[in-house]
């Protein structure tokens, strides 16, 4: 069984990925995220991941708090919608940051949750995940976790294990956009 090294942007994202990999795969959970804020937020996240990973008997694995590399990377795109290319530079830092400790530390694949969200785009997370596995020459899963109600299993999942979902992605940019909308629909209500 290949050991795969999943990068995870939290709990219930993570447990419909895990639920159709588990049995081909020896997992441990990369959760590496310096996109997410406030620290709070951040810290929130990572416990009900660890929380649901315990449960299920999974490792994970988790890098200090800093959000500082995701700031200076995304530089000058602090103004694109959800969905720019400030999120695939985000993914990018992301995965990379996976892979690279894929590679040091034996693991022969690495892969991502990032799919399972309707609100990310597979085919971007996919690209950047292949670009990642040829310059770092370390094994990708590309996949589409969202196909057969993949996320709607996420859901129920979640539901199950009673976890915390959040409703942004994580930055802080996505957080004022979704309130932006937030205070749009009620003032048209």
């Amino acid at each position: 069984m290949k050991k795969m090294l999943l990068h995870s942007c939290c709990g219930p994202c993570s447990t419909q990925v895990i639920d159709v990999l588990k049995n081909d795969y020896d997992l441990t959970i990369f959760y590496y995220n310096p996109n997410i804020q406030p620290e709070t937020e951040y810290l929130h996240r990572l416990s009900e991941q660890k929380r649901f990973c315990k449960e299920v008997g999974i490792n994970v694995i988790d890098l200090n708090y800093d959000t500082n590399e995701f700031v200076c990377n995304i530089k000058g795109h602090e103004e694109d919608r959800e969905g720019g290319e400030r999120c695939r530079i985000c993914f990018y830092l992301r995965l990379d940051k996976t892979a690279k400790y894929a590679k040091e530390n034996g693991f022969d694949i690495f892969a991502t949750t990032l799919s399972v969200s309707p609100h990310k785009n597979t085919m971007v997370i996919n690209q950047v995940g292949q670009e990642i596995s040829k310059a770092r020459n370390i094994e990708f899963l590309a996949g589409n976790f969202k196909k057969q109600d993949g996320y709607k299993k996420s859901i129920e999942f979640a539901k199950q294990y009673n976890l915390y979902r959040q409703d942004y992605c994580g930055c802080i940019f996505s957080k004022i956009e979704r309130e932006k909308a937030r205070e749009s629909k009620l003032k048209f209500s």
